[in-house]
């Protein structure tokens, strides 16, 4: 049975096109993986489907009475609410429905016989709902998948606005859970998670019997839950039975075919053209050069896939610091309260460290208080001689005005625009994306405009807040290419093993110093 259907879809921004007339069909119980480049187009496919886009052309179509439910990177919580307060919308519906049923109650005092029997029948109904929903066992519901969640240790009456990136994305995901809807539609849910609940996920999914469509860059999470492959390429939406590894081996042998199809084709084309040139001009062979011009004129011409830019990161490197990086001497990181005990740590040069941990626990605090963003609670950092530090952070304010250009030029205002444009393109930006305002790109496409201003400043010491979020597969393998070659010092938080691995001269389990376990 059809769940959802996408035909002829076609949608750009400005002169930018992002879909070319492409169909779509989600069947019950498929779990699909929606793969593709930076940019080319997944999460504003996911709000074309939720409705939250208008197509330029095409009809997206749901079959009557489904439920869906989207996790989105971007999604913003109101300051105010609580973690419980946003685990309970899930049920805002159910509670809609108390309100109906306590204004029928009202209504009663005054109805008359006849109307008396249709507010009970109605009520009866609302009550089976409830009851059917688990109305009357929210609270207990709630406690369970924010214990799952492990939400439970940050305290449900936290304000979300105090959240780290990846306690967010917890919060959204279980009052998701909690919604129960007809399917899934989750976009990059292990950015910002860490491992123990990426693990927790990963099974969540593998038994969950209906739908859902998953956009990841995550390749063996991906392998592990999902059995279609949806691949976004050239304006193009093509589907692969299997999971990624299954859709890589069928996609290259596809490509290896056209190529030598192409190829074929393009010393058929040169050989008649050559005997049309040297014969069309002869009396006695002008009908076999017109003849094999006509073929000319009627071959339909193979195309190759434009291929994408490929990223290119070489860190610029300072002249070397001074044996010690950093010595902390009893260093207490935190805001309010403290989050680490007092902690004595040294880093020294050419030491290559990643920080791991469950969410929340302090890791981006104690890079922010090793920098001197914020003031520790109490002790002390010392920084060593001759550090030229360049920092990598999780996100860009919401609220940037700036295009691409204007981004670049702000960090290195002797650039000239050819210099700004190539630094840019090298990091795999094409010219429209370059000219386009920094918002509106995919947040893999953010990520790599921030890693532009840091592989364009000389540094001896790169500190990286998660810096994989959002980056697809060549643009990752070349950032540990270019992490391996570095010559410098880094300190850098990340999730995932695959990508330290061979790279970290040592991993630091910050749950062994923090207070939030």
């Amino acid at each position: 049975m059809s769940i959802l259907n996408v035909e002829n879809l076609s949608h750009g921004f400005g002169d930018r096109a992002i879909f070319n007339n492409v169909s779509f069909r989600l069947l019950k119980g498929e779990h699909i993986g929606l793969i593709g480049a930076n940019g080319e187009g997944k999460s504003t496919f996911m709000n074309i489907i939720t409705g939250k886009l208008m197509p330029d052309e095409g009809k997206v179509e749901w079959a009557k009475n489904v439920r869906a439910g989207y996790l989105d990177q971007h999604t913003v919580l109101e300051k105010g609410m609580t973690i419980r307060d946003v685990l309970s919308s899930a049920f805002s519906f159910l509670f809609e429905m108390e309100e109906q049923m306590n204004s029928l109650c009202d209504k009663m005092a005054d109805a008359s016989e006849s109307e008396l029997e249709e507010y009970m029948e109605e009520m009866g109904v609302i009550q089976e709902l409830l009851s059917s929903h688990d109305f009357y066992n929210i609270d207990s519901k709630v406690e369970e998948v924010a214990r799952a969640l492990g939400l439970t240790d940050l305290g449900l009456d936290r304000d979300v606005n105090d959240l780290s990136g990846g306690q967010r994305t917890k919060v959204l995901l279980g009052k998701l859970l909690l919604e129960k809807p007809d399917i899934l539609l989750l976009d990059e849910p292990t950015n910002y998670l860490d491992k123990e609940h990426i693990l927790w996920l990963k099974r969540y999914l593998q038994e969950y019997e209906n739908a859902f469509v998953l956009i990841s860059h995550d390749i063996p999470f991906l392998n592990s839950v999902v059995n279609i492959i949806y691949h976004m390429d050239n304006q193009q939406l093509n589907r692969y039975v299997g999971d990624y590894d299954k859709f890589m081996e069928v996609y290259e042998m596809k490509k290896a075919q056209l190529q030598a199809a192409y190829e074929k084709q393009q010393k058929e084309i040169a050989n008649l053209k050559d005997f049309v040139s040297r014969n069309k001009a002869r009396v006695a062979t002008r009908n076999m050069a017109m003849s094999r011009q006509k073929k000319l004129d009627k071959m339909e011409l193979i195309e190759l896939s434009h291929e994408k830019p490929k990223p290119e990161f070489n860190f610029k490197e300072a002249r070397a610091s001074g044996r010690y990086i950093f010595q902390t001497k009893d260093l207490v990181i935190g805001y309010d309260e403290p989050l680490s005990k007092p902690l004595n740590i040294e880093m020294e040069r050419g030491e290559k460290i990643v920080l791991t941990g469950a969410n929340g626990i302090g890791k981006s605090t104690l890079l922010k208080s090793v920098l001197g963003i914020i003031k520790p609670l109490s002790g002390s950092v010392e920084l060593g001689d001759y550090l030229y530090t360049g920092y990598f952070e999780q996100e860009m304010p919401n609220d940037i005005q700036t295009t691409c250009i204007e981004e670049i030029w702000k960090e290195f205002p002797s650039y000239t625009q050819y210099e700004v444009r190539s630094a840019l393109a090298k990091c795999g930006l094409t010219t429209k994306h370059i000219e386009s305002r920094v918002k509106v790109l995919s947040g893999g496409e953010q990520a790599k405009v921030r890693l532009c201003k840091l592989i364009n400043n000389q540094t001896n010491l790169l500190v990286l807040d998660e810096p994989t979020n959002h980056l697809d597969k060549d643009a990752k393998d070349e950032l540990k290419r270019a992490l391996l070659a570095y010559k410098g010092s880094i300190l850098m938080v990340c999730h995932e093993v695959e990508f330290y691995e061979g790279l970290a001269t040592k991993v630091m389990d910050c749950s062994k110093w923090t207070t939030k376990l």
